[in-house]
């Protein structure tokens, strides 16, 4: 997910936190998910969900396979740390983020 300001893993983090707590019908959404955030302005946060949304799509639209989780986890020295996520459950999470 390219964008114009970069995102670190911790605020890729917060921002998928605050999307489970601040739905659509949230007042003032975008701005309690940029506090939520931090260091990003509502433009930032608005950009980054349509982006999103977009990878989202491409990925349902079937243009965007899934990673197998597990095969990457054996590549990277055999030992999964913590849940692996089949694919059908990484597609759920994903998309409970919309």
């Amino acid at each position: 997910m390219a964008s114009g300001s970069v995102w670190t893993t911790k605020q890729n983090k917060k921002f998928e936190n605050a999307l489970a707590i601040y739905d659509k019908d949230t007042p003032d959404r975008w701005q309690k998910l940029a506090r939520a955030v931090g260091g990003k302005t509502v433009e930032e946060v608005k950009r980054h969900y349509e982006m999103l949304v977009d990878d989202l799509r491409k990925i349902e639209e079937g243009h965007v396979p899934l990673p197998n989780y597990r095969q990457v986890a054996a590549a990277e020295g055999g030992s999964i740390r913590g849940y692996s996520y089949t694919n059908e459950e990484q597609r759920m999470k994903v998309l409970s983020l919309q």
